[in-house]
């Protein structure tokens, strides 16, 4: 495991170097796509996106929770959390090569 991160700058690279669009059009293009993603999350639709995973929003009620230094039981209010569930397709390409190696 290479321990990198790829960050927004990476992603317009990769568009700029692959799709021939500008270096401004790849950026803007990049930004449109996660602000939609974005956009569709906050309302609280699903993302699927094929062979890569689903974004999902999820409602969690409120619980009790407790203070780990002071072990003071603390309510925990109701949130809406955002998980992905990566497509088959996408677990398989991550393990590829990794079976039989143990």
């Amino acid at each position: 495991m290479s321990g990198r991160t790829v960050t927004r700058a990476d992603l317009c690279e990769a568009v700029y170097q692959k799709v021939g669009l500008s270096r401004a059009e790849s950026s803007e293009l990049v930004e449109m796509v996660l602000q939609e993603i974005s956009d569709c999350l906050a309302r609280g639709e699903a993302v699927k996106l094929s062979s890569f995973g689903s974004f999902l929003v999820r409602s969690k009620g409120q619980r009790m929770g407790r203070n780990p230094k002071t072990g003071e039981e603390v309510p925990i209010e109701p949130r809406r959390v955002m998980v992905f569930k990566p497509s088959n397709v996408l677990k398989d390409r991550i393990n590829e090569g990794l079976l039989g190696s143990g």
